[in-house]
């Protein structure tokens, strides 16, 4: 019995472990035709992108090809998008390079390089299937917006220097931004670019960049490639110093095994973990953004999985990680892809590429593959947003330029890890010090307002109600405590000060002793401490904490109105006008 053919309940399960098999069952044959034409139209991308990604990657352009292959085979089986589309990507090929290469011999070893980059993919596999059998497809948020943005434009300028060099046929040493920018200078300091090379991949750049702004149905990157390889047939570029990619190795690798050195693993892991997690966050961003417009689910844990398994198929067969690339799946969408038969196609085109005419890109030169790579890199880049930052949120822009300079400066590595600590610092900055004010009653409002919006609400004497947006944590704890003791020095001093408790979704332990002794140094100046709109679960925690026993039950209610009418019954206070705005409260909007 198949799976198609077994009982619905197991049908259901086989189908979530393998979107493939669903795929298949529900494929309609009016598809063929535009998935054959889409992968057609897709081919023409994946194959001088996957040569020149490789090469972004430190690795032989061949290996692209067994990337794309592998990759879209193993996604088509068990990643969840109709039309994603997988392989070498722009911003993984300087993690994939800053991760092998310190690991080669002097002088370099395409075989060891091949090995370590296959372990990796295999690692990044291991990572996302683990991670998604753990249902951990959450970590995608470790990296917040503003510092993925600092992170990616970091990456384009890091990409844009590094292939300037072999845009003007050379070579430099130097190592990072810098040293390579001060190489790459040296070297047109003293002679060393190729007129020709310098030529044909300016061309190149300006003719990609021109068709995508003008005729972006047109396949850019396959023109390009295609006059370049004409221009080196007519005028003979390799005489005139333009290096070529020559003939690729001709068929298909066997199923491998990599080998590598046990002192590897270490440093691999920690280049498989970078990569899994920028992999994972642009794979859920692209796949969000194509599911909205074909009313798909996006499932975070199967994504990883069908990532994990196009990772695992590359990794065996020579090739490297990959991640969701939006341009190629924007190309497949545009070109009328229906299913992964797309990818299915592009992939099989490539074989019989291989295996048939491998000689088909031997005049391809070298600066075509760097125009490849840097107009990608500059897709990458987002300066709009970046300065939309600085003028909607400057400590936002702050955190963009740190994860830049982080990418810049140190390295794509420390990059990636800087973003993640600038987004997890950032989370625990907005907790430790979050919005708090006063709130008074505004004439013509119903309820409660925040009196730095609002500096004409009135105020009750002796009565002071205070916010603070966030749950009530170690962190923080002694914050809050500051705050209300400020509120409590003031002149007059209050009766009461009530706690609008409804944004305060937990208390900890520690916040529990700092209420309990905030209540109890506020009793002892004759101020009372109480809670308005105090959420249910959160009344219970410190019940459970044997707080509400030591805070009287008639301090605590359903409503801040509740408490300002028990405040008024009691006291007998009447509203009135502030003499100043705002009263004393200071907001904290970071």
């Amino acid at each position: 019995m198949t799976a198609l053919q077994a009982p619905a309940k197991d049908r259901h399960l086989v189908f979530r472990l393998v979107p493939g098999l669903r795929a298949v069952s529900s494929y309609r044959r009016e598809w063929l035709a535009r998935d054959v034409v889409a992968g057609i139209v897709l081919t023409m991308l994946l194959v001088p992108q996957g040569m020149a990604y490789a090469e972004l990657a430190g690795l032989p352009p061949i290996t692209g090809l067994y990337t794309s292959i592998m990759c879209l085979l193993g996604y088509a089986v068990f990643g969840p998008s109709r039309i994603l589309v997988l392989g070498p990507d722009s911003a993984l090929g300087p993690m994939i390079a800053a991760t092998i290469l310190p690991l080669i011999a002097a002088g370099g070893d395409a075989k060891r390089a091949v090995a370590l980059a296959s372990v990796l993919a295999i690692m990044v596999a291991a990572i996302m299937i683990v991670a998604a059998v753990a249902k951990l497809g959450f970590i995608a948020d470790l990296i917040s917006k503003p510092t993925m943005i600092g992170y990616m434009n970091g990456l384009a300028l890091t990409i844009l220097v590094g292939q300037l060099p072999k845009l003007f046929g050379f070579k430099v040493e130097g190592k990072g931004l810098i040293g390579e920018a001060a190489g790459f200078v040296k070297g047109l300091a003293n002679g060393e670019a190729v007129a020709a090379a310098a030529a044909v991949g300016i061309a190149g750049i300006a003719l990609i960049l021109v068709l995508q702004r003008w005729l972006p149905k047109v396949p850019a990157v396959l023109i390009m490639v295609v006059l370049s390889i004409a221009a080196t047939t007519i005028f003979h570029l390799a005489e005139h110093g333009v290096s070529l990619v020559g003939a690729l190795p001709r068929g298909f690798p066997p199923l491998t095994i990599p080998r590598v050195r046990l002192a590897d693993l270490g440093p691999l892991a920690a280049g498989a973990a970078g990569i899994a997690l920028v992999s994972l966050a642009d794979t859920i961003s692209t796949a969000s953004a194509f599911a909205a417009r074909t009313g798909q689910e996006i499932r975070g844990n199967q994504e990883m999985t069908g990532i994990g398994a196009a990772n695992l198929a590359a990794g065996l067969f020579q090739g490297f990680p990959v991640s969701t690339s939006a341009s190629r799946t924007a190309v497949a969408e545009r070109a009328g892809a229906k299913t992964q038969l797309t990818g299915v196609t592009g992939a099989a085109l490539i074989i019989l590429m291989i295996v048939l005419v491998p000689g088909l890109f031997r005049n391809l030169p070298q600066p075509a593959l760097a125009a490849v790579v840097i107009t990608a890199s500059l897709s990458l880049a987002d300066i709009p947003a970046t300065t939309r930052l600085w003028r909607q949120r400057k400590a936002e822009f702050l955190l963009s330029i740190a994860a830049f300079g982080g990418v810049a400066l140190l390295g794509v590595l420390p990059g990636i890890a800087i973003a993640v600590a600038l987004s997890i610092l950032n989370v625990f900055r907005r907790a430790w010090w979050p919005y708090d004010t006063e709130l008074g009653r505004v004439e013509g409002l119903e309820g409660y307002h925040d009196v730095h919006t609002h500096p004409e609400a009135r105020h009750l004497p002796g009565l002071v109600i205070y916010r603070f947006d966030a749950p009530l944590f170690f962190a923080n704890a002694k914050t809050f405590r500051d705050e209300v003791r400020r509120l409590a020095r003031t002149d007059p001093a209050p009766i009461w000060i009530v706690i609008a408790a409804e944004p305060v979704t937990d208390v900890d332990t520690t916040a529990s002793d700092v209420l309990e002794e905030l209540d109890r140094s506020l009793n002892e100046q004759g101020i009372a401490l109480v809670f308005a709109e105090m959420k249910d679960p959160v009344r219970q925690k410190i019940e459970r904490y044997g707080l509400a026993r030591k805070i009287e039950a008639r301090h605590f209610f359903p409503t801040i109105g509740a408490a300002v009418a028990a405040f008024r019954d009691e006291t007998g206070a009447q509203w009135t006008a502030p003499d100043s705005p705002p009263p004393t409260g200071r907001p904290r909007a970071r």
